[in-house]
Parts: C-alpha cells; structure tokens; sequence
C-alpha cells in the first residue's frame, strides 16, 4: 500500500537525519522533496505545495528545546499535517433510522458492486445489522447476477426487477420490501459509466430524490490516482455526498486520491477496499493511513484484526498443550487459519513497524502459507500431533507427499521449533516484553 510514495517521502526526510538542528536551508531541501514524492504519487500540485508550506512554518517555529532530533520532529510534523490532510478524524456511518437508506454512487468498474457487498458483510458481522442489497443497475444484467451472487456469498438477500427499466421505481420498491422483511439497513447499488454524462448524474439524482437516503457514498478507485479526484468533484457538485469509499488500496496505488480527495470535496474517507475478499473493507483512520505512508506501521489495526479473529475457547485449549509440551502442527494449522482470515497478507505485514520496508520487492500473496499447510497435510494424524517422530525417512516420505524438498521439510520444522519456544516463553511472562519492543518499534 502507498510503497513507492513511502520510499520517496522515507528518502526525503533521510536528508535532516544527523543534522544538529533544524534550518531554513536544510528544511527548503527536504520538503522540495517531499513535494517531489507528493506529486509523483499524483497529488494536485496547488495541494502538495500549499501541504509542504504548512509543514516548513511549523517545522521553523517550533522550539529549538525539543528533545526530538531534527529528522524525527519533521516526521512528526509531516505525519500530523497528513492525518490532517486526509481528514483527521475517523467518520463513522449514519445508521439512525430504520431502515437507514445508503446510496451507492461512482463509475464503472470502481468496484461499487463489490463494496456493496462488503459493506453489507461489515454491517451484518460488526454492526449486527440485517441489511438489503437493492440492484438498481438496469442496462447491465451481469450487474444485477453479480450483486446476487455477492449476496448468496455474505448470506444477505437482494431485491431486484429484472423486468423493470426504471432505476427511480425499483429503488423505491427496494426501500418497501426493506421494510416488509425488517431490515435495519438498504444498500441501493447504481448503475455506473465508463465516464460522467448527463444522463447518469440525471437519473442517480432522481434516485437520491426519491429515497432521500442517509447517507451517499461515492466509490471511487484508489489506483486512478487525480482522476478519481475530479471525478469525486463532479458527483459531488450534483449529488452533494456524505462521503468516500476508496476501493483497490492493496494495488500499486500512487496515493494521490487518498491524500489529495478530502482537501478538494471537503467530504471524508469513510472506508477502503484494501483485497478482494469480502472481509477486505477497513474504516479509514487518517492518523493510522498517515503512520503507514511515512512507513511507521499500524500497530492498532492490527491488533483490532487479531482480536475480531480471536477464539477464546480454542486459545485456552493451545494454552494447556503449550504447557505440557503437546503443542502439534494441528495446532499450528489452525493458527495460520485464523491469520488468513485477517486478511491480505502483504497487507498486514505493512502493518508491523519498519516491515514495510524490509519486505520492499518482495512478492508476498495470499498463498504464502500454501507450502506450509501442503507439507503439514502431508504428515499422518500421529506425526502432527508428535513432530519429534519426524526421522529422516518420514521426512522424505512427507517433502515427497507434498512435492516440496527436504530441505522446505527442515525449514517448516526449524520455525516450528522456533515457535514452540516463544509461545512458551510468552506464558512465562515474556509477553509484556514482547510488547514494549513491538511499541518502541513504532
């Protein structure tokens, strides 16, 4: 997520590291580059330059007394001045009425669709909210079976009238049947072009007449970079939305929309789309983004993700055997379970501090446990549960199984090994260590 922009604004800031203090001439170079990674990452020029004013006249002005170096005080203000930027405060959803009406708004394949299902999906696990997905895209029928089948994913239902032309009608029958089958929230998805006309701003702004809805979202995709936010613009001038939804945060995004769209609509980020998998959607914190592009993790979230994937009942069950010693590569399965329903890996491993830029290159996907739950199937019921049993010709047998090599088998077993210890370390008391390291990391 933002990697080249986080590599260029990481090089720029370099530039005051080991300097004594801070002056308007090493200041001047360092923000000529951060401007330069800004507008590389497609932010609006107007809006890099009026950013990079901002954080010259604090850096300038703060007190020569501070305990921080030089390199760190600008970090800090350029994160401060960022989180600002993007919004500063995380904005929630309006969820007061019953049914509480969203409008889903935005260009074709900017995956509005998709988010309508994950919002529904977030509402339903997170909120405890029955949701209905409305399927008011009349000109695409691919649309409409592609909102069903989201749908049947998530177990929510979906209204649709496949026979009717008239967006206006069918979301308002949507609202009606909302209401008929208790519903606490309605998603209406539109229909969408290749780019904005008259005749798609006309009939999106019959539809918020006519449900006078709660909240409208434009969804936009992050990986169009300034586009996006002209296209933000436009909607907006028409339909005067709530808020944004930036989608395909997880590809090579330059960043621009992310930073640039609050400061030109004066509207806020109000999720990301951050993977393909429903559970993909995060609410966007403007401080946890700006900590993430200046490359110092974002601890909390992934915290926040571990506890929502957290299972008491099988977390007291692993306590018990890492205590005598029992702890198997069953056991060791079913925690890499948990953690590929965290989500995106490559996305969470951006979330530890300094990982983001020790993985720099490398192709890390949703498959990277792949070899390792292959080898493990590979093993019978009793080496799992007994890995000292794992002689040199069970290893052969096992790499063999699971088309690895030996050496793929010794590895897995090393880590294994290694991760044996520090859980039974963690119980011991380390855990509180582990976690002051993990904090003076950030």
């Amino acid at each position: 997520m933002f990697d080249n922009l986080s590599d260029k604004l990481d090089k720029a800031l370099h530039v005051l590291k080991g300097h004594g203090q801070i002056t308007e001439i090493n200041v001047a170079e360092t923000l000529k580059e951060v401007r330069r990674a800004l507008l590389d990452a497609d932010v609006n020029f107007k809006i890099a330059k009026e950013f990079t004013n901002r954080v010259k006249e604090k850096a300038l002005g703060q007190n020569v007394l501070t305990n921080l170096q030089p390199g760190q005080l600008m970090v800090k203000i350029v994160k401060d001045e960022l989180t600002e930027l993007m919004g500063g405060d995380a904005e929630g959803i309006d969820l007061s009425s019953t049914p509480s009406v969203i409008l889903m708004s935005g260009l074709q394949g900017s995956g509005k669709t998709t988010f309508s299902g994950k919002l529904a999906n977030f509402l339903k696990k997170k909120k405890n909210r029955k949701s209905l997905l409305v399927a008011c895209d009349v000109y695409r029928p691919a649309a409409i079976d592609q909102l069903h089948v989201v749908g049947e994913q998530i177990g929510v239902e979906v209204y649709s009238d496949r026979g009717n032309t008239d967006p206006v009608a069918i979301a308002k029958a949507g609202v009606a049947h909302a209401k008929a089958i208790g519903a606490s929230v309605v998603i209406v998805d539109t229909a969408g072009r290749l780019a904005v006309d008259e005749v798609m701003m006309t009939e999106i702004s019959n539809i918020h007449k006519a449900i006078t809805p709660n909240e409208t979202l434009f969804v936009v995709d992050s990986m169009t970079g300034q586009d996006a936010v002209n296209t933000a613009k436009a909607f907006n001038d028409v339909l005067n939305f709530d808020g944004v939804i930036l989608t395909k945060l997880d590809g090579d995004t330059r960043g621009g929309a992310a930073i640039s769209i609050k400061s030109v609509v004066d509207k806020p980020i109000k999720f990301i789309g951050t993977g393909e998998k429903m559970e993909a959607i995060d609410v966007f914190y403007p401080s946890r983004m700006a900590e993430r592009i200046l490359g110092m993790g974002d601890v909390v979230s992934l915290v926040e993700r571990a506890q929502e994937q957290f299972d008491e009942e099988q977390a007291r069950k692993i306590q018990k055997k890492i205590a005598k010693n029992k702890f198997g590569f069953d056991d060791f399965l079913s925690q890499i379970q948990q953690i590929k329903k965290m989500g995106n890996m490559k996305d969470l491993m951006g979330m530890i501090p300094g990982m983001g830029k020790a993985l720099k290159g490398l192709d890390i996907d949703d498959d990277a446990f792949k070899h390792i739950e292959a080898i493990i199937h590979s093993m019978t019921p009793d080496e799992r549960s007994n890995p000292s049993k794992l002689n040199t010709s069970r290893k052969k047998r096992i790499a063999k199984g699971s088309g690895r090599s030996i050496q793929d088998v010794n590895q897995l077993l090393k880590q294994f090994d290694q991760m044996s210890k520090m859980m039974k370390m963690m119980q011991g008391g380390g855990g509180k260590k582990m976690m002051q390291m993990m904090q003076n990391m950030r």
